[in-house]
């Protein structure tokens, strides 16, 4: 796990790492103890407080600048988040096209009406308008000044005129002057000056954010340097307490800062840190390094000791660090502090802050599933934190010169009281805040106590994250920030002790935010997950997977409950291929058939068993699971190649998916319900999901009452097999799972062609679904379900408003992580021309940064590819790609991937997406140009494609993306994130097209699909079933005109594209006209166009909104699948026709009628007589509709027919080439027609999950702003 140990720790530090993520109810309690005052220092703080806060607001500095603006536009408003989102993007969109289209995006439906005005400030009322043309005001005519709102709105609308660009531009940099103090440190010196004569200091901090490359890193550590030297300078030796300092982020020099890579962090971040501090001493001014992300305090602190402790050092008191108050161990970082302090025999300067990752480390804690947050969850008690370790550093002073950075009067007045009269100590506030507060702080005429000014320096491009951070951080509602200027406000309630507070709570955590197991609320538990930069995890985990690695791990052939003997075969690890991982017994023709025997004895049996114990089943299975997550994740990594994450997340995956259809099994089969098991269901997995994509199949089919055989990858039988003792083991019979290791091809054969087999289940390549689907429809009868999820050309689409560096980081996750052996993962990158040679170029700085090598060591960040013909085909690519394409970079390979099956990940420019036959499955990302106005040609190129996986769009403008989501028909759709990882019941997985056939994985509605109605013996079939049907199959070439068919598409378009309850109710109108025309055959089946628009509320007028972690919006939609033809055979009900049209078109579709019954004119005739789209539904005789049923351009077939027509209909289906289009078959006997409403309805559409990662301009604003009532 490591390449060198972990050095020894001590008790102090024992103690940090135990309350990383401990229970805040104790944490709560001790601090409330050690921050508890006396009743009389109480009641000087309040008194302090009180006439802090009324002086703030007689003031007028506090009313001009940020402090203004920050309570003007609270995260509450919808215009605070817009201006913040504005504010993010638009200094940094080369290309004038785009930068309008943001523009006009961003503003043009707010209500800027209700803000102009409000404030006093000409800071404020300039940056609403946003109209500051080179420092000079717009003069507004008498009607514009009485209806402002109506000419902002005006003159965005004109926003192809540059004047408007020109200007808001302007009000950005006139807002980011407030924020930045100046774009190099002698500017900011210069301005500084005036404040300095009054008792600031200043602490200069260079805008950037961490390093994605190595040229990043050293490019920061190049303006560090400078900028010490400027310091220095400008410092004139008064030593680092009276001197201006500067303050640096470790993530800034160094791209890998993070505990995986310790190593490489001690090896080379240490020195380069160390070179700073040498040069801060030698201009003798104060050094701090500053705080960040949770998961990186611990190996800062290694960080800090290896600096802090150097002798180098002696004689100079100026190194010091910012802590952050609302971490739940800052306390004993402190403490360890003082130690380290004393034992160096040197003062430290601490500055100890609230914290800037605030919604950072909840979202998380969220998504990983960790045990508790790293930090306090109400702000109170932060507060509380901050005064027990002021406390605590005041009671030290003997090792700390101590800093305190607030800009809360209750917290500055209890500093006070708790400094008593030792004032050796500062204050500290951000640049361009808090300014009236520290008046009365600073100077002879305040306190006399000197205040530090936090002040950032560089372009204004480059204050883009910071800027959002404090945007969030204090314009949050219930920040103090933000509620000093609201006279409205009491001030008794703005200085509340926030130690009385917390300790009169009954509860100390936020009641809305629950902890990460809860996320989901009572009705599932969250998958537990690992926290890999915590050291008290992963020692015990190395230790025993280093037991369990001496395993001898065995696979083999599980039949009624029973381990099969036979010949053993090694299995070889694609890490390196002379290691034996273990050994599997491959099942043969006897096997199978001793399977299918036991199956189809044990389905009646299993599915007779309540739902509420096949939950139960479930359930056990999943905490099972989490019991054996270290084999788990030594199996995947020795097995399939797997690294540490990939193995916490592939058994997440599985537990998700056992707890979610144990939910699904109960609903499904409550009281009443019309359904049961098909029978024997055979699920083939793939191994590039080992556990979860087995597990994911052969839990659904059991939840829905079958029997299952499972036949997993030849390449991962261990991990099946471990995974089918603990099925056993949960409770699941013998009798009801059955394992069969071996030959996909083999085994499938005969699987797949057994009149026993009810169904299938696939995950795997295109071809080989296509190729299952037609021996499937070789047998005569109702349809067998295919449930496949397949292939993916997935695109990723940037414009120029996107942040560079985030898109990076998802593009190396997206399309590297797992050697890039996911379903999901990025193939295809289309960037903007405009941003597309510094993403390149920022793109392959980042690939050089990837380890590939052994997933056994914690520091890798690409494994193997699967075996050696994965290899093979991945290095025909490449070959072809370095001839035709142009190769902009392939990662090198450490020495120890020589005996493995690895492959560097490689990424290479292809000018179109057409060069690309069909998917490459591994870690290659090809990257195509795209001009701004060219961006839907993209999008049909990728329709086109066939495939619709998975899509990433990156994109600041809410309509781009919105247009983009909507228009690409695929099955997940990723906004501002990576585009993997989809999380069960969160964004459930699967594609449209070439991609699958639906449901989706992990979705309400896949367990239904393993299900069919209860036969209901008393059901009459369609057609005369006492006289054979002896038509003869004619393939006539009269096909549907291609015009017909492209009519229809474009009204089913115009459909979907329509409101939802406008279509709910022009299907309700349309059902009273059918049964006001006349036909008893149109009033026979009107009633279903009712029904179904009523049952088009659960999801079809509306997408539904899916639980998530805090952050993102999670949102799924059922969408109608395009032209979808209804074959209305002889003998034909008009109910039942009339059923399936208008489940048809109430799902979203246009519909193509091939029948040659009279009254089906009529239906044409009232359709278009509607105010549905024109050519929404289209007549034609039964020979046309069987010709476009084999080649004709429509997205699903169902039939009303006697089965032997049904056996007919499926096989000329499963001729065509593509997408596998499953028949909806209705012939009144044991099929889909028997299926409930909705259920009906649900086979008539796709879904599509469209994820949206709300914090992508920086922050968390719903979070940052919710209500602790």
């Amino acid at each position: 796990m490591f390449r060198s140990p972990l050095p020894a720790t001590d008790k102090l530090r024992d103690q940090i790492r135990a309350t990383y993520r401990c229970d805040e109810e104790a944490v709560v309690h001790h601090l409330i103890e050690q921050a508890t005052l006396s009743s009389e220092d109480k009641a000087r703080v309040q008194e302090k407080a009180y006439q802090l806060v009324a002086n703030v607001r007689a003031a007028d500095t506090g009313k001009t600048g940020i402090d203004a603006l920050l309570h003007e536009y609270e995260l509450t408003s919808k215009e605070g988040v817009i201006l913040m989102c504005l504010a993010e993007a638009l200094l940094r969109v080369p290309d004038a096209v785009t930068a309008d289209k943001l523009i006009q995006d961003k503003l043009f439906d707010a209500d800027w009406n209700s803000h102009l005005g409000h404030s006093g400030s000409f800071f404020v009322n300039a940056s609403t308008w946003g109209l500051m043309l080179t420092g000079r005001v717009i003069r507004f005519g008498r009607e514009d000044r009485a209806n402002p709102g109506a000419l902002i709105k005006r003159m965005i609308a004109r926003s192809g005129e540059p004047v408007i660009r020109r200007a808001f531009n302007q009000a950005m940099r006139v807002m980011g002057r407030q924020f930045v103090m100046g774009r190099t440190i002698a500017e900011a010196a210069e301005r500084a000056r005036a404040n300095e004569e009054k008792g600031y200091r200043y602490s200069y901090d260079m805008l950037g954010e961490a390093a994605r490359t190595m040229e990043d890193a050293d490019r920061y550590f190049k303006s560090y340097e400078n900028a010490i030297a400027e310091i220095g300078k400008v410092a004139k030796g008064r030593g680092p307490i009276d001197s201006p300092g500067i303050s640096v982020k470790l993530s800034a020099i160094h791209p890998r800062y993070d505990f995986a890579n310790r190593d490489r962090v001690m090896d080379e971040l240490v020195p380069r840190l160390k070179a700073l501090v040498m040069m801060a001493k030698k201009h003798d001014i104060g050094f701090t390094v500053d705080a960040e992300e949770a998961n990186r305090l611990d190996l800062s602190l290694d960080v800090i000791e290896a600096v802090f402790a150097d002798p180098d050092l002696d004689g100079w008191e100026g190194f010091g660090l910012a802590v952050q108050a609302y971490q739940k161990r800052t306390y004993h970082v402190l403490e360890w502090l003082a130690d380290l302090a004393t034992r160096v025999g040197r003062k430290m300067m601490v500055r100890l802050v609230k914290g800037a990752y605030w919604d950072t480390e909840i979202k998380n804690s969220q998504e990983n599933g960790f045990e508790g947050y790293p930090v306090f969850t109400r702000k109170a008690a932060t507060d509380v934190s901050y005064m027990a370790c002021a406390r605590l550093m005041l009671s030290r002073r003997d090792a700390f010169y101590c800093q305190f950075a607030s800009h809360n009067a209750h917290t500055v007045a209890a500093i006070l009281a708790m400094a008593g009269n030792d004032r050796s100590f500062e204050f500290q506030r951000l640049h361009g805040m808090g300014e009236a507060l520290y008046e009365q702080i600073v100077g002879k005429n305040g306190e006399n106590i000197p205040c530090r000014v936090y002040a950032p320096v560089g372009t204004h491009e480059d204050l883009l994250a910071y800027l959002v951070r404090r945007l969030l951080e204090n314009g949050a509602n219930t920040s103090f920030v933000n509620r000093i200027q609201d006279d409205q406000l009491p001030i008794e309630e703005m200085i509340t002790d926030p130690v009385e507070k917390m300790a009169a709570l009954p509860r100390k955590a936020h009641p809305k935010i629950p902890s990460p197991v809860d996320l989901y609320g009572a009705g599932r538990t969250n998958s537990r997950g690992m926290d890999l930069t915590d050291p008290t995890k992963l020692v015990p985990l190395a230790s025993h997977m280093a037991d369990l690695a001496k395993n001898n791990w065995r696979a083999a052939p599980l039949i009624n409950g029973e381990w099969q003997d036979g010949e053993s075969h090694d299995v070889i690890s694609p890490v390196n291929r002379t290691e034996k991982v273990g050994t599997v017994v491959m099942a043969g023709a006897e096997q199978v058939e001793a399977a299918l025997a036991a199956a189809s004895a044990g389905y009646s049996g299993w599915n007779a068993t309540p739902a509420g114990e096949r939950a139960a089943c479930l359930r056990r299975l999943g905490d099972l699971l989490e019991d054996n997550l270290d084999t788990f994740i030594l199996l995947c990594q020795r097995e399939a190649g797997k690294l540490y994450s990939d193995g916490v997340a592939e058994v997440r995956e599985a537990v998700d998916f056992c707890r979610y259809y144990a939910n699904r099994c109960e609903e499904l089969y409550r009281e009443g319900s019309v359904m049961e098991g098909r029978g024997v269901f055979v699920c083939i997995s793939p191994w590039n999901f080992p556990l979860a994509i087995f597990l994911g199949q052969v839990t659904a089919a059991l939840a829905a009452g079958n029997a299952v055989i499972a036949k997993p990858a030849e390449q991962t039988s261990l991990i099946a097999a471990k995974a089918a003792e603990l099925i056993l083991a949960a409770g699941v019979p013998g009798s009801a799972f059955q394992l069969l290791p071996g030959s996909g091809r083999k085994l499938g054969d005969i699987l797949i062609n057994d009149r026993r087999v009810a169904g299938v289940a696939f995950t795997g390549s295109t071809e080989t679904a296509q190729v299952i689907n037609r021996n499937l429809a070789k047998r005569p009868g109702a349809p067998v379900p295919l449930i496949a999820e397949t292939g993916g050309q997935n695109a990723m689409i940037v414009d120029s408003t996107a942040l560079p560096e985030q898109v990076v980081q998802d593009v190396v996750i997206s399309g590297f992580q797992s050697a890039g052996q996911r379903c999901s993962a990025l193939r295809v990158l289309f960037v903007q021309e405009d941003i597309a040679d510094k993403l390149c170029h920022m793109l392959v700085g980042a690939m050089k940064e990837l380890r590939v090598g052994d997933p056994s060591y914690l520091d890798i960040d690409v494994g193997p590819v699967i075996d050696d013909a994965a290899r093979a085909m991945l290095q025909k690519h490449a070959d072809r790609m370095k001839r035709e394409a142009k190769l902009l970079y392939a990662c090198e390979m450490l020495p120890e991937t020589e005996k493995g099956t690895f492959f560097a990940p490689h990424c290479v420019e292809i000018p179109s997406l057409d060069v690309l036959e069909r998917e490459v499955f591994g870690p290659i990302v090809h990257v195509v140009r795209f001009k701004a106005r060219e961006l839907d040609k993209v999008l049909d190129q990728i329709n086109d494609a066939g495939y619709g996986l998975t899509l990433g769009v990156h994109s600041r403008i809410d309509g781009t993306a919105r247009h983009i989501a909507q228009k690409l028909r695929v099955g997940n759709c990723y906004i501002n994130r990576n585009m993997i990882g989809a999380v069960v019941g969160v964004q459930p997985f699967g594609g449209q097209g070439k991609s699958g056939t639906g449901p989706k994985a992990g979705g309400p509605h896949y367990v239904a699909r393993f299900a069919k109605p209860v036969a209901d013996q008393g059901k009459v079939a369609v057609g005369e079933t006492t006289t054979p049907d002896d038509r003869e199959t004619v393939f006539v070439n009269t096909p549907v005109p291609a015009d017909d068919l492209s009519k229809l598409a474009k009204s089913q378009v115009e459909w979907q594209k329509m409101p939802g309850d406008q279509r709910m109710k022009l299907l309700e109108t349309l059902a009273s006209q059918l049964v006001s025309e006349g036909s008893d055959e149109l009033a026979e089946g009107a009633q279903h166009f009712a029904d179904f628009a009523g049952i088009s509320q659960n999801g079809f007028v509306a997408p539904v909104r899916l639980p998530g972690p805090t952050g993102e919006t999670n949102d799924l939609e059922l969408l109608g699948r395009g032209v979808y033809l209804v074959q209305a055979d002889r003998g034909a009900e008009p109910g039942r026709v009339m059923r399936h049209v208008a489940a048809a078109i109430a799902a979203g579709n246009a519909v193509l009628v091939a029948g040659n019954d009279k009254w089906l004119t009529r239906l044409e005739k009232q359709v278009a007589a509607s105010d549905l789209p024109k050519s929404l539904l289209h007549v034609v005789g039964d020979d046309a509709g069987l010709a476009t049923m084999y080649g004709g351009a429509v997205a699903g077939v169902s039939c009303v027919a006697p089965l032997p027509r049904v056996t007919v209909f499926k096989q000329v289906l499963a001729r065509r080439d593509g997408a596998i289009l499953s028949l909806i078959s209705d012939s009144g006997v044991d099929d889909d027609g028997a299926l409930p409403g909705e259920m009906f309805m649900h086979r008539f559409a796709t879904e599509k999950t469209v994820t949206v990662n709300t914090t992508a301009a920086g922050g968390n604003a719903s979070l940052m702003s919710m209500d602790e009532a």
